[in-house]
């Protein structure tokens, strides 16, 4: 079977092992590895950010990858249309959301639907209006 050396320790390891035996570095016969999941990020830019940004990612140290861009689509996101379980935008379409307007489950918002919110105006089976909060 074929070896190559650990990027971290340099310990020999087989091209299929998970982690290094010696250090646990994972997918040691890498050169590089930034951590678990999918992320893609388009080249094209608008106001700054990605026109795509799509990340179901966590970093190597176990913190998860933000989705930010125009059009931000992960488990954490931001960006002016964003579909995520945590999601902060403009126009959002996620479980936990705080945007202009949006379709939830919980959220803060403008506009919106949702199950429990706090909006100014929309439709759900618990809405506080946000007026009771200015």
């Amino acid at each position: 079977m074929a070896t190559t050396p650990c990027r971290d320790c340099g310990n020999e390891v087989s091209f299929s092992a998970r982690s290094c035996p010696q250090c646990g570095a994972p997918y040691p016969y890498l050169e590089t590895w930034d951590g678990y999941g999918f992320e893609y990020k388009s080249g094209a830019k608008l106001f700054g950010l990605p026109l795509l940004h799509i990340s179901f990612k966590y970093r190597s140290n176990g913190t998860p990858v933000v989705a930010n861009g125009v059009i931000a689509i992960g488990q954490f996101g931001y960006g002016i249309i964003t579909i995520a379980q945590f999601g902060v935008g403009m126009i959002t379409l996620g479980q936990f959301t705080f945007a202009g307007a949006t379709i939830a489950q919980f959220t803060l918002a403008a506009y919106g639907i949702c199950q429990i919110g706090v909006l100014y105006k929309g439709i759900g089976q618990l809405i506080i209006p946000l007026d009771n909060f200015l």
